[in-house]
């Protein structure tokens, strides 16, 4: 984790050579300030090598990164060789010899930091002349160790949460995308719902006009009538689902629920299927997905009645139960024959709504053996609880 999160420029200047650099001028300077401003008791001036130690034992600090074990041999050989000759200042190097054993922590795996680090350890106990500067230089070195461990452990939790931000990030656009093909497969549905169920009420009364135009006129222009009622609802459904496509947020209608059955029945009864709507138990308010899924389920079952089943009645029963609405839709046709195979998009589409919903959705046979088909689904009242099994 980066210690300056709020300024990056300065954190790049930080992580740069140019840091380094500068790092190891300061050190010298500070090295090199007691020969420079300090004079010998004796009055002589200081030998040559105090100041070659005290710049050997702080200037390669710029190369810290790059090579950061042999910087840190230099610098520990240069700061013990400072007392070589005499006279030189009264001081310990151990600035640039600590920074470097922290840089060593703080990048080395750890099969070349501990023995450099015990090495070190050593060392320094044995060249040093009491068991108090032993004793401090210890102190010191285990310090910077710390130091540099606690570095290197809090970059690599920084990595870790860099790493998971884009996880997290693209699993974050991967349910967008997931949730955006489910909306578009919604629509889709949609779409084939209206259209099929629009599509085949006009078909139908197109074809009975031209028949009873001569003997009926009232049919005829009913069926007429018919025609353009239907397709005006059609595209005013249709104008409502692909204004869910537009980008701009604006005023839309709602979807057609299960309020809505009975002005779908009337619509279906003008085609020549006498349609009944019945409903037993109290009804009571249904999730606003249950209550979309409702009326599509009757509206696609009413299609297939119009479309494939050749019957001439049809009823759909609402059943309001204690935890779920149970829809029957049933006619006296044929039943699904060659026409209409259990695989079929409605179908599918009827059994996928009610699941979307945490219902159930069957089709077949009627069940009391008379002739024809049914369409029987059961929609929760109550929304389902978050996580629980579909």
């Amino acid at each position: 984790m980066s210690a300056l999160p709020v300024f990056p420029p300065l954190r790049r200047l930080v992580d740069s050579s140019w840091s380094d650099a500068g790092l190891a001028i300061v050190v010298a300077a500070a090295q090199l300030s007691p020969l420079l401003f300090r004079h010998s008791d004796s009055g002589r001036p200081w030998h040559w090598w105090g100041y070659v130690a005290a710049a050997g034992a702080s200037l390669p600090l710029a190369a810290r990164r790059r090579a950061p074990v042999a910087v840190l041999l230099v610098c520990a050989a240069f700061s013990l060789l400072y007392d070589l000759t005499d006279p030189v200042a009264p001081q310990p190097l151990w600035y640039a010899v600590l920074i470097a054993l922290y840089g060593v922590a703080s990048a080395c795996p750890s099969r070349v930091r501990i023995p450099v680090f015990l090495g070190m350890c050593a060392v320094g106990l044995a060249t040093v002349g009491s068991l108090d500067t032993a004793t401090r230089g210890v102190v010191l070195y285990v310090a910077a160790y710390a130091l540099g461990r606690a570095s290197a452990g809090s970059r690599a939790q920084a990595a870790v949460l860099a790493e998971r931000a884009v996880r997290l990030e693209s699993e974050r656009r991967a349910a967008e995308e997931r949730a955006a093909e489910r909306e578009r497969a919604r629509i889709a549905r949609d779409m084939h719902d209206v259209l099929a169920h629009s599509i085949s009420l006009m078909v139908v009364q197109a074809e009975a006009g031209p028949v009873a135009l001569d003997t009926a006129p009232a049919r005829a222009a009913a069926a007429f009538g018919a025609i353009a009622g239907t397709g005006r609802d059609a595209l005013d459904q249709l104008r409502r689902m692909l204004g869910v496509l537009r980008d701009e947020e604006g005023t839309r209608a709602p979807q057609p629920t299960v309020h809505d059955l009975p002005e779908l029945t009337r619509k279906v009864a003008r085609t020549g299927v006498e349609v009944r709507c019945t409903t037993e138990g109290e009804p009571r308010p249904l999730p606003a997905d249950c209550g979309v899924a409702a009326y599509r389920i009757v509206q696609e079952a009413l299609t297939n009645v119009v479309k494939h089943a050749r019957a001439d009645r049809a009823e759909v029963r609402l059943r309001w139960r204690d935890n779920d609405l149970e829809i029957l839709v049933t006619d006296n046709g044929r039943g699904a024959g060659t026409n209409l195979p259990s695989g079929g998009n409605g179908l599918i589409g009827i059994r996928e709504r009610a699941a979307a919903c945490g219902g159930t959705a069957t089709a077949g046979p009627r069940a009391d053996r008379r002739p024809g088909f049914e369409v029987r689904a059961r929609l929760p009242v109550a929304a389902p609880e978050i996580g629980a099994a579909p």
